[in-house]
């Protein structure tokens, strides 16, 4: 014959741990994925703004170069002071979730103006 266990104070435990766990789980995932998110396209701005910032000291048009490599709806400022080039490139990052306000990632880029009589 088996010993029935009889049901305690603790029944159900599980389930209101859960439940009050479950949301801060949930709260921790999308801020490490947007986060991750964040990341990569802080990356992105900076490759488009070295990108910007070496075709603009040749020269060439910097915001046609950032435009290649730029994640979506991206800004790019290109400023000339002197000798040198110093592009920007700006890109919202929509946290995860409806109702969160958008992020904005910078990143800077200078280069030295090559010699030559591209610029004036």
């Amino acid at each position: 014959m088996t010993r029935r266990r009889r049901a305690g104070r603790d029944r159900g435990s599980f389930t209101a741990e859960l439940a009050a766990g479950l949301p801060a789980l949930l709260l921790l995932l999308f801020t490490g994925l947007t986060a991750v998110h964040a990341v990569g396209t802080k990356g992105e701005c900076l490759h488009a703004a070295r990108e910007a910032a070496i075709a603009a000291s040749r020269g060439d048009d910097g915001r046609a170069a950032a435009d290649l490599v730029a994640p979506p709806a991206a800004e790019v400022s290109i400023t000339v002071d002197g000798d040198r080039v110093r592009a920007t490139v700006r890109a919202p990052v929509r946290a995860l979730g409806a109702r969160l306000p958008r992020l904005t990632v910078t990143a800077t880029a200078v280069a030295a103006v090559e010699p030559g009589p591209h610029l004036s």
